[in-house]
Formats: C-alpha cells, structure tokens, sequence
C-alpha cells in the first residue's frame, strides 16, 4: 500500500507501476522510487489512550455522582453503609448514562482492547488500555448491580406510597363523618350527605368524586348500638284514670325519645377499593369509625376467632 504524501490517499502498491504515475486522490506526481519501509517503527498508542481515557471518565462520573448523593443525605456520615447508600442512589441516577456506555463498551472498546492484544508490536501501552477497558467493564457492571440490590426496596416504598394514597382517602371520609357528627350530631344516612359538610379545600368533594355511585351502593354501612330504654316507676296519684292517663303519657314520650335517641347512627362502616380499584377483593380497606384495616386481614381474624371458639366447645 503506498500513502500519498500531499493528500494521504491510500492506493495497493502495484509492481509495474512507473513513476509518473499520478496519485489517484490529487493528482500529484511521484519524483522517484517510493522510500522502503523503516526498520524500526514507532507502535501507536492512540488506542490505548482512548481505553484509558474512557475507563478513567466513567469512573470519574461514577465517583463523582456518589460524593454528590453523600453530601445530600441526612444525617452526613462517612459509614460504609453510607457509601452504599450513595452509590445505589448515584447508580439509580446514572441508569440511563449506564445503558449507551455498556453499548460502547461491549462493542467499541472490546474491538479496540482485541486489537491491540493481536498486534502488540503495531500498539503500545497494552498494561493501561487493559485497565481502562476494565474500568469501563466494572462500572456499568457496578451500576447494575447496586441497581439491582435496590430494586426490591424500592418496589416495597412503591407499594407503601400506593397504600398511603388508599389511606389518605380513608381517613378525608373519618374526617368528613366527624364533622358531619358534629354538626348534626348523628352520621349521615347515604355518602351524598357529607356534601353538607363545609370543604374549603375540595378534598371531601374529590373523595366523592373518586367513587362510583353505581360501584360502591352498599359500601357505606351506617350503625348503632340502640340503648336499653329507661324504665319509668310509675307515680302514685289518685284516681284510676289520672293514674293510668299519667302513666301513659309518661310512658309515650319517654318511649318516643328514647327510640328516637336509639334511632341516631352513631358508628359507621365503609369499604373503599385497594389498589386494584376494585370492589369485593381481599385488597379492600375497611373503615370502620376511624379504624382502617385490610379485608384480607378482617377476615383472618374473624376466622381465627371462629375457629378458636369451635375448639374450646366441647
């Protein structure tokens, strides 16, 4: 292969070629007989540089990444689980950097590494490009692996904010049933109602809203636990009639309160979706007077009440 000296084009050396032959690329002409290869060639090194220089910026970014995240964490501590913690946080952060670099890796740098290995007299610094290519192996590799670790951590916080959210509607409905208590002094008879509720920031409306009034008819339960009705000594007076009239009287309206006091919901129960967003499933939250519980749960415990009871029958 002769390399023309005024443009570098490269052309296949051709044995009956004469000197004036003009270059293919400029048109240039040759003066003499081309130089014979050199004895002694210097080996490149540019290929070694670029695997360097690539394994040392990717752990520079990584490092850097982690002192960041260290330096936001709450208490700062210097801990081994600290440095963890950071790298895991860095590695979530640099997941899409992570991805294009394991491209590179995998295809630039191991063509680049092979290369070298197969022609160590053509390239020099063979021991630093074996590092850089290393680096570049072990980052992405690191990433994946803290990425990995965390993975089921964070599945678990995903899976508490979406029970935070089912929980958050449980307790705007408590809250609406309290002030609707107080207000009127009893629970209301159907959701609708808790619309007399004063909402100065729209979170009870929303709360309606998020329901399907056809989906959720039989989810809200209103109850109480009507009282015993006083029991009235009747008074001794004269008379058969006025006796019997007083005793009446007393006896009517001491009856109409009492089942009118008795009538006054004061507990409630209400079902709410979980996070399937559907009704009659086990992932159901339960409310009852402020309480929230998993159905799942409700009905293990009744089952083991249950079962608990059978036993202790003879």
């Amino acid at each position: 292969m002769t390399i023309c000296p005024c443009c570098g084009f490269k052309s296949v050396y051709i044995l009956n070629r004469t000197v004036g032959d003009a270059c293919s690329g400029c048109g240039a002409r040759a003066v003499g007989e081309p130089l014979p290869r050199p004895e002694h060639e210097l080996p490149s090194y540019g290929r070694s540089l670029v695997l360097t220089v690539a394994g040392a910026l990717m752990v520079l970014v990584f490092f850097v990444e982690t002192i960041i995240a260290l330096a936001q964490r709450v208490p700062f501590s210097f801990s081994f689980w600290s440095w963890v913690a950071a790298a895991e946080t860095a590695s979530w952060r640099l997941k899409w950097v992570a991805i294009p670099a394991t491209l590179f890796v995998l295809f630039g740098s191991r063509k680049l590494y092979r290369s070298i290995v197969r022609l160590p007299s053509d390239f020099c610094g063979l021991r630093y490009a074996r590092r850089g290519y290393a680096a570049s192996l072990a980052v992405p590799l690191s990433i994946l692996v803290m990425i990995g670790v965390t993975v089921p951590e964070r599945l678990r916080h995903r899976q508490w904010g979406i029970e935070a959210g089912q929980y958050a509607l449980g307790y705007t409905f408590d809250r609406a049933f309290f002030q609707y208590r107080e207000k009127f002094g009893k629970m209301p008879n159907d959701l609708s109602d808790l619309r007399q509720v004063p909402d100065p920031d729209g979170s009870i409306a929303a709360a309606l809203n998020s329901l399907d009034p056809l989906a959720y008819t039989n989810a809200y339960r209103p109850w109480a636990d009507v009282a015993a009705l006083p029991k009235q000594k009747p008074r001794t007076l004269r008379g058969a009639v006025i006796r019997n009239a007083s005793l009446n009287t007393a006896t009517d309206d001491s009856l109409s309160d009492s089942l009118g006091e008795g009538l006054s919901f004061t507990n409630y129960d209400l079902r709410l979706p979980g996070p399937d967003n559907l009704m009659g499933t086990e992932d159901d939250l339960l409310v009852r007077d402020g309480v929230i519980t998993n159905a799942s749960e409700t009905l293990r415990r009744v089952s083991s009440t249950t079962s608990a009871t059978q036993k202790r029958q003879p």
